[in-house]
């Protein structure tokens, strides 16, 4: 018998570890059917390129002009249109201090748009039985029935608020005296910390106040009833919030680069922008104490600790692929049932607020928007199924009044430009 000689024996070897590298590196097939696998990517494949087309021109100069008159750095714009992305393109800087261009893929925080995608994980709660939108929040039978929260309750009324009270910012939760949110260093001075509280701490603090109306006569916005259903979330699953909301809700649902934000421009995530605010605007104390000068959109506020209510980062396209994916049309499939998804945008004359959504009027579409120090985002389901999405870098000085501003823009690039966006879809054009 002739024996191979050492050369063509490491060559064999060679070609065999190849292979089984190939075959760890194929996909599941439970990836494959949860379509994770086909738009995995989507934020590095998309290119401005892919959506440049000549007839768009004036189109280009209306949002370049916006952008001019705004002094915003930079913006990335999606246009989806019964499910299938049909433009996505950043213009303007996504780094200015590094000259880094906008581009589709680059992520940005999208400010309360995140409590759109809370509202989504609640209902997959509910789909798997594992809460009921009438539950109580407080109390001894309520979801979050600690007693480091009972125990500072001032106001019986906490005991009367339910999961869907806070959906709909209808809990009798106010800001009168404060956001809770966005007090971290008075809560630090009154109550003589040395770390900012985290959310347990903040929870028992917040619960002090008396509520501002009795749960379900009215309704009042909440990013601390939003902070709450971020709370139930890791309750009622007995994980971390964004690591469940990513592996139930987002991956499903084709969005793999969505992050909860953190507050300083060192921690940035990979693929995300920088926020700018304008150039008169002062610094300010940090909110953890620790320095008394920063700029106001890395250190002025606690972003991460939002969670659910405004802290997640994304690009346009995935927002508008997550949107997809919770709008009852068929061309991506729903992570939600359609009774879930019916219930999220119904619209009642007696509540202001939707489930998540700001807005679900039939006539006028489903509105979804977002600000913060350092950036706005905007989402605009139309009743004919022509969704558009905006999101910028850069702080507007009108706060979340420029969301009017926004809208206002987008009706009337819409009503311009609508007939001249690319027959395509770059969901399918990238698997």
């Amino acid at each position: 018998m002739k024996i191979p000689n050492k050369k063509h024996v490491y060559a064999a070897l060679a070609v065999l570890a190849a292979l089984i590298i190939i075959i760890i590196a194929i996909p599941s097939g439970k990836h494959r059917d949860r379509g994770k696998a086909s738009i995995k990517g989507i934020n590095a494949v998309l290119t401005n390129e892919m959506s440049d087309r000549e007839n768009l021109a004036k189109m280009e100069r209306d949002l370049r002009s916006f952008m001019q008159r705004w002094q915003i750095r930079g913006m990335s714009v999606a246009v989806m249109r019964k499910d299938s992305l049909l433009f996505a393109k950043g213009y303007g800087l996504a780094d200015q201090e590094k000259e880094e261009p906008m581009r589709p893929g680059t992520i940005m925080r999208v400010a309360s748009v995140s409590k759109l995608i809370t509202a989504a994980g609640i209902m997959k709660l509910r789909e798997q039985g594992k809460i009921r939108l009438s539950e109580k929040v407080f109390g001894k039978d309520g979801i979050l029935n600690d007693t480091l929260f009972t125990n500072h309750i001032s106001d019986k009324g906490y005991y009367d608020i339910t999961v869907e009270q806070l959906l709909r910012h209808e809990g009798g939760l106010t800001i009168r005296r404060g956001d809770p949110m966005f007090r971290s260093r008075d809560w630090m001075t009154i109550y003589n910390l040395d770390e900012v509280p985290d959310q347990d701490m903040l929870t028992s603090i917040a619960v002090r106040k008396r509520l501002g109306y009795t749960p379900g006569k009215s309704h009042e916005y909440s990013n601390f009833g939003y902070l709450l259903l971020s709370m139930i979330i890791e309750k009622k699953t007995g994980e971390d919030y964004e690591k469940w909301m990513q592996e139930n809700v987002l991956e499903p649902a084709g969005c793999v680069d969505f992050h909860l934000a953190y507050n300083s421009y060192e921690e940035r995530l990979p693929g995300e922008s920088r926020y700018h605010m304008q150039d008169n605007d002062p610094k300010v104390p940090k909110y953890d104490n620790s320095a008394d000068s920063v700029v106001r959109c890395y250190g002025g506020n606690d972003i991460r600790a939002l969670k659910g209510a405004g802290a997640w980062v994304c690009s346009a396209p995935e927002l508008a692929r997550f949107v997809a994916s919770i709008d009852g049309r068929p061309g991506v499939p729903d992570i939600l049932s359609k009774e879930s998804v019916k219930e999220m945008t119904a619209f009642s004359e007696d509540h202001k607020f939707g489930l998540g959504w700001n807005s679900t009027d039939p006539k006028k579409g489903w509105l979804r928007t977002g600000s913060l120090s350092g950036t706005s985002a905007y989402v605009m389901n139309f009743p004919d199924g022509e969704c558009w999405i905006l999101i910028s870098n850069t702080h507007a000085w009108k706060g979340p009044r420029f969301s009017r501003t926004i809208h206002n823009f987008i009706v009337q690039c819409r009503q311009r430009y609508s007939g001249r966006l690319p027959k395509q879809d770059l969901f399918t054009s990238i698997r």
